[in-house]
């Protein structure tokens, strides 16, 4: 796990919105109160529960959820308006690196403000290895976007890697991607023979280039393509598709709380980081700094796995993983870093620097 956790990570949200939760405004936090921002549906609900309400009860201090899509546009928008109402802000790790080296978000001393390991381990040398990818960016969780499928959509055979979701003749049926080459440019080599290790070097030449899409070209009339996240696992309920992907908590979801006839593939999950960042300019900085340290230690960390299955990104926190809080069932074979040798982490370089050129072949090849 921890030689994997060193790759470089990272991938880019795409699409912004910021609603509030039950009718709360995005106006300014009044003292005492707290804006804390992150991407809704089971993720937040568990944040909610573990960060949100048990420090309520013990500061008194209110937390107003706020819903929004990825990315740095509302941000911005409010920092160069000098009216920032965003205090806490959940971003993946791309995204905490842009933000910070913009000045938006607050550098953190990570040991000296954030909470130690019980056995007194500093926060630096207990998160897991090469998740302290910015001095603005504290780990929460490590997730995956990884392949379902159906597990009645074939008589007497189950998939059981990446290959098979390219194998029309074995496995018919609809696959469902999201609209991105991010992830299906890595999976089509991963399915035309490339080792994990080589992805990268082999897509960083014209010819991996070109023998992704050739792979791609594959299935490309039995995708339907996907950019909202709760789109795949209503696409497989309504058997509308056989595979497809998506965030491995809200196929959990779907599979142990909704009962969906769902199997993962955890063959090929592409692993990330996801964390909290500070406001610059949050006008409770304080309250704000106090909240991440609660937010960020180990109990809550462990706390919040019981109610999604999404990594702690703390090693102390690892071994307190425990039941799911409502199905009572054992959450450490759900979690993705128990499958980290059958994935890999997304190269954030490697798209920083090619990303403009990947979207729009990837975007001309749709239409063709």
């Amino acid at each position: 796990m921890k030689k994997i956790l060193k790759t470089t990570l990272g991938s880019a949200a795409i699409a912004i919105a910021s609603l509030a939760i039950s009718g709360i405004a995005t106006s300014a936090a009044q003292a005492g109160e707290l804006n804390v921002v992150s991407w809704g549906g089971a993720y937040t609900a568990s944040q909610m529960k573990a960060y949100h309400k048990p420090y309520t009860s013990k500061t008194g201090t209110k937390i107003n959820s706020i819903d929004y899509s990825g990315g740095l546009a509302e941000m911005r928008a409010q920092t160069e308006a000098n009216n920032v109402t965003w205090d806490v802000v959940d971003v993946v790790i791309s995204d905490a690196i842009t933000g910070c080296d913009e000045g938006m978000f607050r550098p953190i001393d990570i040991d000296k403000e954030m909470a130690k390991a019980p056995d007194g381990t500093p926060a630096s040398k207990d998160f897991l290895d090469g998740t302290l990818q910015s001095e603005c960016f504290v780990p929460l969780i490590i997730y995956s976007t990884v392949f379902a499928y159906r597990s009645d959509a074939w008589s007497g055979k189950k998939p059981t890697s990446i290959n098979d979701v390219f194998d029309l003749k074995k496995f018919p049926g609809k696959r469902a991607l999201q609209k991105s080459p991010v992830n299906n440019l890595e999976w089509a080599l991963l399915a035309d023979g490339v080792p994990l290790a080589k992805i990268y070097d082999v897509l960083d030449t014209d010819e991996g280039k070109d023998r992704a899409f050739a792979k791609l070209d594959t299935i490309k009339e039995n995708v339907i393509w996907w950019t909202e996240g709760a789109i795949p696992p209503q696409l497989l309920a309504d058997k509308e598709a056989v595979f497809g992907t998506g965030y491995n908590g809200r196929w959990f979801s779907a599979i142990a709380e909704e009962k969906q006839p769902f199997s993962m593939l955890w063959s090929g999950q592409v692993l990330d980081i996801d964390g909290y960042v500070v406001s610059a300019k949050s006008k409770n900085l304080d309250e704000a700094m106090k909240f991440l340290k609660f937010a960020t230690d180990t109990q809550r960390l462990a706390d919040q796995a019981k109610y999604i299955s999404y990594g702690p990104a703390r090693k102390s926190s690892g071994p307190m993983v425990s039941k799911h809080a409502e199905l009572g069932i054992d959450m450490a074979p759900h979690m993705p870093t128990a499958y980290a040798d059958q994935g890999f982490l997304t190269n954030f370089k490697w798209w920083a620097d090619n990303a403009d050129e990947m979207k729009e072949r990837f975007a001309a090849w749709l239409l063709q």
